[in-house]
C-alpha cells in the first residue's frame, strides 16, 4: 500500500508572513533543521526546481535530490514532487494554509510510495516521516511566531491624547 502523511500545525503568525517565511526557499536550511543547503537551479514564475542536501544521516550518508515546487498564491497552496526520486518510486507533496482565529494553519500531504530497492519501505517511511514532520513542524512554527513577535515590537503604536 503506498504511503501517505497527513500532518497540521498552527502558527501564532498572520497568513502572509507565514506564507512568505516558508515558501523562501533559500532560507530553508535556516527554518528546517535537516536540510545543510538548497540551490535554485530554475524559477519560472511560482514554479521553482531546486536542489535539497541533508545535512549527513547517523551513518553519515548526505542524501540530495531534486524538487520542482509550484506555488499558488490565490489558493494558498504548493504542489511539490521530486524529480530525482532516490529510494522513491514517487513523492508528492501539498502544503496548505489557511488564515484560523489562532493565526495560520499549514498542513502537509505527502503521497508516495518506496523502490522495492530502498532501505525502508512505505510503512516504515510513513512511520519516518510523520515522525520528522512534527519535529520540522515545530521548528517551522517557533521560528515563524519569533519573527512575528520580532515584526509586532517594529510597528509602531499610534500616541493616544
Amino acid at each position: 500500500m503506498p504511503g501517505h502523511t497527513d500532518n497540521t500545525i498552527t502558527i501564532a503568525a498572520p497568513l502572509e508572513l507565514t506564507w512568505e517565511l516558508t515558501n523562501d526557499l533559500e532560507r530553508w536550511p535556516q527554518l528546517f533543521s535537516e536540510y545543510a543547503s538548497v540551490e535554485v537551479l530554475e524559477r519560472s514564475g511560482d514554479k521553482v526546481t531546486f536542489r535539497l542536501t541533508m545535512h549527513p544521516d547517523e551513518n553519515g550518508q548526505v542524501w540530495s535530490w531534486v524538487s520542482e515546487r509550484e506555488m499558488d498564491r490565490s489558493t494558498r497552496s504548493v504542489r511539490a514532487r521530486r524529480v530525482e526520486t532516490g529510494p522513491f518510486e514517487h513523492m508528492d507533496i501539498k502544503w496548505e494554509y489557511k488564515e484560523v482565529p489562532e493565526g495560520t494553519s499549514m498542513r502537509w500531504v505527502q503521497d508516495f510510495s518506496m523502490k522495492p530497492t530502498a532501505p525502508v519501505d512505505d510503512a516504515g517511511m510513513t512511520e519516518h516521516i510523520n515522525r520528522n514532520s512534527k519535529v520540522q513542524m515545530e521548528l517551522i512554527r517557533d521560528k515563524v511566531e519569533a519573527q512575528a513577535k520580532r515584526a509586532d515590537k517594529r510597528v509602531p503604536t499610534p500616541v493616544s491624547d
